[in-house]
């Protein structure tokens, strides 16, 4: 510890080596595997390196090199492992940082993580790496803004190339990018303005309604700018997170059986029994590279005809339904009549978000066009919200899907990209 006076106040500086422990973790998943991949950061990382290989030297920074690791108390060899050094400050995490590729099987992982535990002292602290501390620590050695940290957890977290494509751009650090242009702009207009404010006097008044005029036309192009950048961001949340999609319609419709064609497995209870779903069911797919929450529901019918277990799922279905990004409404062909109870429903929902009348059954039915319309008068939608399909025959499936990526482009960031 080193203290000095500046301005009548004691800063106090501190030896990093005793403050900031050496952190470690495995970075891939503990099983069976042909790799297993243990980062270490800190202070201590050159020490830890020369111990575990009883080497007096280091490897050459970002040259990947083989060595025998061994267990520094006895001198047992542990593994034979490739090593990459990276050192400060042109690591991930800004500080000296190894990564140790040693085989993947459990028993070595766990015999070279607890050789790094063993080397602990209190002049020299190691401990295991908490969940995102390597990141906390590449943001807080300034080697990458908060924009670029979260772009990293969600390419980490990516399920379907929308999501990876979608995650590079903060990751890239062009939103950062972004937020300094915006910056810049807001500085550029304060200082027009404090010019009229300091030197007003100087200036006739048409040179200072003109001014005004530049800073209003800025400010509102930065306000436009900005606003699509946020409707962007609820996009992409949408992506993110999944974008849900609610199974809707009267009892055997053939919700379960378009959710498990979708699927491609029985994700869902099928049955000619009318009720057999009782509850809702969340299934997470991959349609066309979107990730997709399919939400499958009670069948809705007139709520005096049933009993309390099926009306408990009738509600909850509705409320279901409610909180969908896009709903598809399944209905089969060979029956006409629909549920009043189910009309009054969707007529609600057609005014706050997407529907899609799904036409089931196509292979009992060879002319379709008579129902097709008495269902548009039905629930008062055009044409083109009806999409007839087989569950059995597979027809119109493909269309279906079609559809369904076209409207997830719509509602997600990658309809501008």
């Amino acid at each position: 510890m080193a203290g000095w006076s500046k301005g009548g106040i004691l800063h106090v500086r501190f030896n990093s080596t005793y403050l900031s422990p050496t952190i470690y973790a495995l970075s891939t998943i503990m099983g069976r595997s042909a790799i297993g991949v243990i980062r270490v950061s800190g202070p201590a990382t050159t020490n830890i390196l020369k111990a575990l290989t009883l080497k007096k030297g280091v490897p050459r920074p970002r040259l990947a090199s083989v060595r025998k690791l061994y267990n520094p108390k006895d001198g047992v060899m542990l593994d034979e492992a490739l090593t990459i050094f990276f050192q400060s400050p042109k690591s991930y995490t800004g500080e000296d940082l190894a990564e140790l590729h040693v085989h993947g099987g459990t028993a070595v992982i766990k015999s070279v993580l607890a050789a790094i535990r063993n080397l602990h002292t209190p002049q020299a602290p190691i401990r295991y790496a908490e969940n995102g501390e390597f990141s906390k620590r590449a943001f807080q050695n300034g080697r990458f803004d908060l924009t670029e940290v979260e772009g990293i957890r969600e390419l980490t977290d990516a399920e379907t190339e929308s999501q990876r494509i979608s995650a590079l751009s903060s990751m890239k650090g062009e939103t950062r990018q972004l937020f300094h242009h915006w910056r810049e702009e807001i500085v550029k207009n304060v200082a027009l303005l404090t010019t009229v404010i300091d030197f007003g006097e100087d200036h006739d008044i048409e040179e200072v309604n003109d001014l005004f005029d530049t800073v209003e036309k800025n400010i509102n192009k930065l306000e436009s700018e900005i606003n699509e950048y946020l409707n962007r961001v609820k996009r992409s949340e949408i992506l993110l997170k999944g974008i849900k999609v609610i199974l809707l319609g009267p009892p055997n419709a053939g919700k379960s059986s378009l959710l498990n064609y979708l699927a491609d497995k029985e994700a869902a209870i099928v049955s000619d029994i009318e009720g057999t779903t009782r509850d809702t069911i969340d299934i997470p797919l991959d349609i066309n590279g979107y990730k997709v929450l399919i939400g499958d529901t009670a069948g809705i019918r007139s709520l005096a005809n049933v009993g309390k277990i099926e009306k408990e799922g009738i509600r909850r279905a509705k409320l279901k339904s409610v909180d969908g990004d896009l709903v598809l409404v399944v209905l089969p062909l060979d029956k006409s009549n629909v549920e009043q109870e189910l009309i009054e429903h969707v007529n609600e929902l057609k005014l706050k978000k997407p529907v899609l009348v799904i036409l089931n059954k196509s292979d009992l039915i060879r002319n379709s066009q008579e129902i097709v319309e008495n269902y548009q008068k039905i629930f008062n939608l055009p044409a083109s919200s009806f999409k007839i399909i087989s569950c059995i025959s597979g027809e119109g499936i493909t269309e279906l899907i079609s559809s369904l990526t076209q409207f997830f482009k719509k509602i997600t960031v990658t309809e501008s990209t």
